[in-house]
């Protein structure tokens, strides 16, 4: 399996070596040159495994140059049920016959980015080991991916992650979980502006190859393909449990920010697995939905970000969705190239009478829609009170998306985000009471946290990475 550049210019590599990657060296992202496909015979075969076991059979198609055995290792020290709360890893919760939430917060960090970001780091551990080197970490965060990163990546003596979040954008309690982290390998840097913001400098940064290349900087961000390979999992693993037989078909539903979540149920269809439709739902930072709905990609400035409830999905420029384009155009990397230079030059592109628009709106399976404050409140209240559960406001946003996109004959599974003591000030909003919390995080607000505040300035986190991680 070799893997190429979105927009073209860059050298056919293998998945160790892009493993500790970010951008592509051409600015694009890192994509297979081929989809593997999954024939019946082995679909068949995978539905009764372990979730290790499930993991390590898909994540052998698209790191085949990694050595079996220790591929093999990190994923069965990573799924464990003393990681996340039980064998299951990512157990199906059914709210009616055909409709489900599918649980992927039982990790560390109580969200779904701890299933990949769990196994990265010891991935990143092994290939750094094995090589002799060191790592320097630049990600950026609208919330979850931080928190995840850091707990995954702290105390490794050879990783240091430089981690951008938007100042006072997040809920209290992801703060403490990344800012109150005491391990010294750990910076936490809050940008005055967006989580658009944050995402740009990080690619400003690493477009500077030779800085990249002095200061040893890699991603974790859903830009770096491993992240996005282990989201495949679970795809497959919540179509097995909805399912009795292969030959059905089902739908998932998916909160989504920066695209990368849902792109995995793109990478899962186009493996073989039976999925009918990915439902896209976004919050009021509408730009995928109103994508999909019209052809025209118009990503907002900072200033016309909404901050909102859902605050992980307050995003304008999804870094994921080129990938997904690259894929709509056939690889055709000029083509990508082009069209985000129309982002960078005219703010935007349409390909609504392009050939592609056919296949996108025929063949991707894609729908969307755009969820609100007052449909995520009425929504975790209709969750509380039909089914006795109470979902976190991202969550919501897809379980409404999804009960209105849903077909009577084919099962809807809702991805679950994170769980709902993340974001307590809108469960109490919507249920009058506090959000259950796990003893382990009871006062954790109270803890004393480290970050440094900056201006949204590229050269500023540079001189900072210096200053911290000289070459």
């Amino acid at each position: 399996m070799k893997y190429v550049s979105t927009r073209g210019h860059a050298a056919a590599q293998s998945f160790t070596d892009i493993l500790l990657e970010g951008l592509a060296p051409d600015g694009g992202l890192m994509v297979p040159e081929q989809w593997p496909r999954i024939m019946p015979a082995k679909l068949n075969a995978m539905r009764d495994l372990t979730y290790p076991q499930l993991a390590f059979e898909i994540l052998r198609f698209f790191a085949d140059d990694y050595p079996g055995a220790d591929l093999k290792r990190a994923v069965f020290e990573t799924y464990t049920a003393e990681n996340f709360g039980t064998p299951e890893i990512t157990p199906l919760r059914t709210l009616e016959p055909n409709f489900h939430i599918l649980g992927l917060s039982n990790g560390p960090t109580l969200a779904f980015k701890d299933i990949a970001m769990q196994l990265l780091g010891r991935l990143f551990e092994q290939v750094l080991e094995k090589q002799g080197r060191a790592l320097n970490i630049l990600g950026a965060t609208s919330g979850d991916t931080g928190s995840a990163a850091e707990h995954a990546l702290k105390g490794r003596e050879r990783i240091k992650v430089f981690m951008l979040s938007p100042h006072g954008r997040m809920s209290a309690f992801q703060r403490a979980q990344m800012y109150a982290i005491p391990d010294a390998n750990i910076f936490n840097i809050a940008i005055e502006g967006m989580f658009d913001d944050c995402q740009d400098i990080v690619k400003s940064v690493s477009s500077d190859l030779a800085f990249k290349e002095s200061h040893r900087l890699g991603a974790v961000n859903s830009i770096n393909w491993a992240r996005v390979v282990a989201q495949v999992v679970y795809y497959f693993k919540g179509y097995f449990a909805a399912t009795r037989s292969n030959g059905e078909q089902v739908s998932f539903a998916v909160p989504s920010g920066n695209f990368g979540n849902i792109f995995a149920g793109h990478v899962a269809k186009r493996m073989g697995l039976p999925i009918r439709r990915l439902v896209l739902a976004t919050n009021e930072n509408d730009v995928l939905d109103e994508f999909f709905r019209t052809g025209r990609y118009r990503p907002r400035k900072a200033a016309d970000t909404h901050a909102t409830s859902s605050p992980s999905m307050d995003i304008s420029k999804a870094s994921n969705f080129e990938r997904f384009v690259w894929d709509m155009v056939d690889g055709d990397g000029d083509k990508v190239a082009a069209l985000w230079r129309q982002v960078d030059e005219e703010g935007g592109f349409d390909l609504s009478t392009d050939k592609a628009w056919e296949k996108i709106e025929e063949d991707s399976g894609f729908a969307s829609g755009r969820s609100t404050h007052e449909d995520r409140v009425k929504t975790i209240r209709l969750v509380k009170e039909k089914y006795g559960q109470v979902i976190d406001p991202h969550t919501a946003d897809g379980v409404k998306i999804g009960m209105r996109l849903r077909e009577a004959r084919y099962p809807m599974i809702c991805l679950e985000t994170a769980l709902p003591v993340k974001f307590d000030a809108t469960i109490v909003e919507a249920l009058g009471v506090h959000a259950e919390r796990p003893a382990a995080f009871e006062g954790i607000e109270d803890r004393p946290q480290r970050v440094t505040v900056m201006k949204p300035d590229a050269g500023a986190v540079k001189r900072f990475i210096e200053e911290h991680a000289p070459c």
